[in-house]
């Protein structure tokens, strides 16, 4: 079991305490522990077939020197928490959210997360984009190169949308390395399996969106698999051991009535029932659709589950309690896909996306955004108490940013997700210079920046004044229209513990996050 780590993170700044950012050491003074750990991996491991890449070949390099002044102590087994559009605002917010919610002081309050030993920050740029997706985020992360934007599994070169192009351009993710290598492998979702951070992990296409074959839509597509049956059929090891998130309809057929969506099917029209494909593996090869399913399943045997949980996206968890037919939440995937995975010897790569944080921005609903923040540190709290943190890496951090700000001069304690009150008798309730009054979050871009008033576009600033921002389903104001708020492209922030995780510091290009886990883990060679 973890021990407590009592490093408290004092600011997220653009530099890191001197833990974490050494003075650079030359030759004459690299510490020999040091020097023992760099040459002493778990495995030899394996150079990708993306190791010519130019974006893969200057993070390993970066990485590299900082194993060459710190060492990097062996990890066995690997944990990527993804917090799918958790900006460092959401961070904060969050923080004074969950403080806020149990009783405490929110602004002092600290998340799991912040309680990390080490951070960076992240650069999280694509190849082609300024501001970024979660496709060519998670696959920086995933893979260690730079990719295009829209893209998965596909090195720059490849084409959007373009089958033909994906010959020569395969990436090979950290979950491949591990499977060759003989580890166990998962993967854990609040958003649809087939979804962008996700498919990461095992799809190749040239197109994100080509989730079903159904989907498979212009120019060549139909020569190309689509994402879920490339779950389905993925041929590296022996395969997923556990593979549990949203996203039913992506492997049921068009004719297949989806257990709780009234009125839902599946999205296939080739006629492959993908779940059953699945349970046709072998024995131990296990489908489950709901909680009770869930709960049936010994997580501690060699069961090889897929999980899906929803026709497409999980709960929000503030909506969790009123699903249908019950779904898990993301702490009890967490704990049991650990379980699960920790019966390998050998050791175990893991992926854990709190993906409808991102959907909640989207629909710049700020309440539901920092509770699946919450939730997410929650199940990075279930991880740290049931590893040990002389073998498990434990990486925290974000794909993209989004826009949501935290402005105002609120008074402390002021509810997060209400009107700025400076608290003070002679100001109070702040208000703009058009006498309304408005709240501490807020999005650059989204919905409620214009609304219909007596069917015709009215795009003034609503007046909040008698209306409750703190009701989980109030949208937070927007400035820019947009039928979907947008991600930002600022920094993120990376929490790490365990071992690598001295080679999380500064200010890192997102890739690298691959080649730290691939090193510590000794499931990538050095070059």
């Amino acid at each position: 079991m973890r021990t407590s780590i009592a490093a408290i993170l004092t600011g997220l700044a653009l530099v890191t305490t001197a833990c974490t950012t050494p003075v650079p050491v030359t030759p004459d003074t690299l510490d020999t522990d040091a020097a023992e750990a760099v040459v002493t991996p778990l495995r030899a491991g394996l150079l990708p077939v993306q190791a010519s890449d130019a974006s893969y070949v200057s993070a390993a390099a970066a990485v590299q020197a900082r194993i060459d002044q710190r060492g990097v102590k062996p990890a066995k087994n690997v944990i990527l928490f993804i917090g799918d559009g958790m900006s460092i605002p959401t961070v904060t917010a969050a923080r004074i959210y969950a403080g806020q919610k149990r009783g405490v002081d929110g602004e002092s309050y600290q998340l799991t997360m912040e309680t990390l030993p080490h951070m960076a920050l992240s650069k999280t740029y694509s190849h082609d984009a300024q501001v970024s997706d979660s496709a060519s985020t998670a696959v920086a992360m995933v893979t260690g190169a730079k990719v295009n934007s829209r893209t998965l599994g596909v090195l720059k070169d490849a084409s959007y949308g373009n089958c033909a192009s994906i010959e020569g351009n395969g990436a090979e993710s950290l979950f491949v390395l591990a499977e060759r290598e003989g580890l166990a492998t998962g993967l854990v979702s609040t958003a649809r399996l087939t979804h962008a951070t996700p498919a990461s992990t095992f799809a190749h296409s040239p197109n994100r969106n080509w989730e079903d074959d159904a989907a498979l839509k212009g120019g060549d597509a139909s020569d190309c698999r689509d994402i879920a049956r490339q779950l389905i059929e993925w041929p590296e090891g022996d395969g997923f051991e556990v593979a549990m998130a949203g996203g039913r309809a992506p492997f049921l057929t068009v004719d297949e009535a989806d257990l709780e969506a009234e009125g839902g099917t599946g999205n296939r029209k080739d006629g492959r029932d993908l779940t059953a494909e699945w349970r046709a593996k072998s024995p131990n090869h296990a489908y489950i659709a709901d909680k009770a399913g869930f709960d049936a399943i010994d997580f501690a045997s060699d069961a090889r589950v897929l999980g899906l949980f929803e026709i497409s996206h999980m709960q929000f968890e503030l909506d969790r309690a009123g699903d249908t037919a019950g779904e898990p939440s993301l702490v009890e995937l967490t704990q049991a896909a650990i379980t699960r995975l920790s019966q390998d010897p050998e050791g175990f790569v893991l992926m854990v996306e709190g993906g409808r944080i991102d959907h909640a921005h989207h629909g710049v609903n700020a309440a539901r955004a920092l509770d699946e923040t919450d939730m997410f540190d929650q199940a990075i709290a279930a991880a740290l108490e049931m590893t040990d943190n002389e073998d498990t890496l434990i990486i925290v951090t974000a794909d993209h940013s989004h826009t949501m700000t935290i402005s105002g001069y609120p008074a402390r304690g002021n509810p997060i997700l209400g009107k700025v009150d400076t608290g003070m008798a002679e100001s109070g309730e702040l208000k703009g210079l058009d006498g309304k009054p408005y709240t501490t979050l807020s999005y650059a871009s989204g919905q409620t920046a214009c609304r219909l008033v007596d069917g015709e576009p009215d795009c003034t600033r609503e007046d909040l004044s008698d209306i409750d921002t703190t009701e989980k389903d109030f949208l937070q104001p927007s400035l820019v229209p947009m039928y979907s708020e947008t991600h930002g492209g600022d920094d993120v922030a990376i929490f790490a513990t365990g071992p690598g995780s001295e080679l999380i510091s500064g200010v890192m290009e997102q890739n690298e996050i691959f080649h730290v886990m691939g090193r510590a883990s000794g499931l990538v060679a050095a070059e």
